[in-house]
Formats: C-alpha cells, sequence, structure tokens
C-alpha cells in the first residue's frame, strides 16, 4: 500500500465518520434480529461475497471472544446452489431464489455492493421485503439502484472499489464488536 493509498483511506473514513449513527442503528438491528429468534442471510458478489461469508463465518463461529453461536447464513458461499440457480433461473436471480426458500418474517438480509447496481442485489433486497425480512445494505459510491430499497443503506463516500471494501470490513468489525459485547 503506498502512501497515497493510506492517505485516500484516511480521508474516506473521515468522510465516512458523519455515518457512524447508521452503522450503531444497523448494529441494532442486528441484534434484535437475533434476540428475536431469528437469523440472517448474507450475499455480495466477488469481493463482496468474501464480505457476506467474512460476516456469516464470524456470527456462526466467533470474532474475538467465545460466545453462543448465532444464525447465519451466506447465501454466496455454496457453489453447487450458485450455478443451480444461475443455470435454470438466470445469475439475476441467485439470491433471491435462496431468500425464497431460506428467509422468514423477521429475518435479516445484509447485502453487501460496491456499486449498488449489481440486479441480483436489487432482486435479493425486493424479494426480501416480500417475504417481509427486514435488510441492511452496505453500498458504495452514491449507492445504485440498490440505495433506498433496504430498510437501512448505508453507502460508503468514495469512487475507489478498494477504500470502500475497506470501509466495509470496518463496518461489519464494529457490528461484531457490537454484538459480542451484548449477546
Amino acid at each position: 500500500m503506498t502512501t497515497a493509498s493510506i492517505d485516500q483511506l484516511i480521508s474516506t473514513l473521515n468522510n465516512f465518520r458523519h455515518l457512524m449513527p447508521i452503522v450503531e442503528f444497523a448494529a441494532e438491528k442486528i441484534k434484535f434480529t437475533f434476540e428475536s429468534g431469528n437469523k440472517i442471510l448474507t450475499a455480495g458478489n466477488g469481493g463482496s461475497a468474501a464480505d457476506a461469508l467474512h460476516l456469516a463465518e464470524e456470527l456462526i463461529g466467533r470474532f474475538e471472544k467465545n460466545r453462543r453461536s448465532l444464525p447465519a447464513i451466506s447465501l454466496s458461499a455454496d457453489p453447487t446452489v450458485l450455478t443451480c440457480i444461475a443455470n435454470d433461473y438466470g445469475y439475476d436471480n441467485v439470491f433471491a431464489r435462496q431468500i425464497e426458500g431460506l428467509g422468514k418474517p423477521g429475518d435479516l438480509l445484509i447485502v453487501f455492493s460496491t456499486s449498488g447496481n449489481s440486479n441480483n442485489i436489487t432482486r435479493a433486497l425486493e424479494t426480501a421485503k416480500g417475504k417481509k425480512m427486514h435488510s441492511i445494505a452496505l453500498l458504495g459510491r452514491n449507492g445504485g439502484k440498490a440505495n433506498g430499497i433496504a430498510d437501512i443503506s448505508i453507502v460508503v463516500p468514495s469512487e475507489s472499489t478498494a477504500r470502500i471494501q475497506e470501509i466495509h470490513t470496518f463496518v461489519l468489525h464494529s457490528w461484531l464488536e457490537n454484538v459480542e459485547k451484548d449477546l
């Protein structure tokens, strides 16, 4: 990482700072989901799929301290499910179809997208809404088409995919700290 990259990251963090109340509100929604006996589903594409996997595995396993396992499923995790749905229903439906089968009212969908413009992400959010699930979208740039579909949209103010993903990791770690502190 160059000095310029570090400076960009610091600048992005400073521009993101005013959104921390929304991040904390989202953490409360995550805790409420678990306290209500519901589960979290996560989704993303590419590097955002890695973020979706990261959040789900830390909830099921642990982040920093030993605690009970929390119900979370990454919809990006199973290549047989993804390829089956993509083949039979099209890639735009790889997450929506899983939400149809796994989601229930009161569950929480968390999506990661640096652009917010992936059709499979917007369809996932719309399907979750139709199932009376709650949703959080962690986005970048201007939030794209996904901005406003989720109950809570957190948009990282940057045009750099790398900086957006770095802040997404910061946010998911913040959520995990908050969950482990209280649950």
